[in-house]
């Protein structure tokens, strides 16, 4: 049986977002833009269950996106989504951001070679391939980069690609210059994307921080009821 009710939490980038899906109803709100996720993240929550006439305790899914992106973010979301799974019994999912972003893109309708780009801070991005067709396929493992590196990989290969994520967008000169590269709006992980992947089995879930300093302060949350 499919899942019926599912939370999913965004909280990788500057933006906060939260959505729920309940049958065939689905919903996403935009929290803040601005980092201020410890603040808006739980009564944001509790506003969306209230506002669907459901408790806490209906839910069967909590999905939250794992990173890679902006530290303090991860750990917000991931420690509301943790709290949230033990206190319901919900089954726990984790998603990355980057295939939020394929996921969105190939939503969006665009299809071929696809790289996500999230701003890692530092003069880095985090970064990973993908092929949309008929399914969203990874074609390689998430990597950390400089933009220029991907620039110039992208640029040289004459492979047709589109480029999303903030980190395009903090780069956009370097990004708009790829001869064979198309640029799509999406700036950050869609929520709406992280419900679609909430059927998938629930399982242990870790902080993908992709460097070793970020690392330091990994933790792993409980596996999925």
């Amino acid at each position: 049986m499919g899942v019926v009710i599912a939370l999913a939490i965004e909280t990788a980038t500057t933006a906060c977002s939260i959505g729920l899906v309940d049958g065939s109803r689905r919903e996403a709100r935009l929290l803040a833009s601005d980092r201020r996720h410890v603040e808006v993240l739980a009564p944001g929550i509790q506003a969306l269950l209230a506002d669907c006439s459901l408790r806490a305790s209906d839910l069967e899914r909590v999905v939250v996106d794992r990173g890679p992106g902006l530290f303090t973010g991860l750990r917000v979301g991931l420690a509301t989504a943790l709290a949230l799974a033990d206190a319901t019994g919900a089954g726990l999912v984790g998603v990355t951001s980057l295939e939020l972003l394929a996921h969105g893109a190939h939503g969006d309708g665009v299809r071929g070679r696809f790289v996500a780009v999230v701003d890692g801070r530092r003069g880095e991005v985090f970064t990973q391939s993908f092929e949309l067709g008929d399914e969203v396929a990874a074609l390689g493992a998430a990597a950390v980069e400089r933009p220029r590196d991907v620039v110039i990989a992208w640029a040289t290969n004459g492979v047709r690609v589109t480029f999303a994520g903030d980190g395009v967008a903090r780069y956009a000169s370097d990004f708009d210059a790829v001869p064979n590269g198309t640029v799509h709006p999406l700036l950050v992980p869609p929520v709406l994307a992280a419900l679609e992947l909430a059927g998938r089995e629930p399982g242990p879930v870790a902080p993908l921080y992709l460097r070793e300093a970020d690392a330091v302060a990994n933790f792993v949350t409980r596996d999925g009821a």
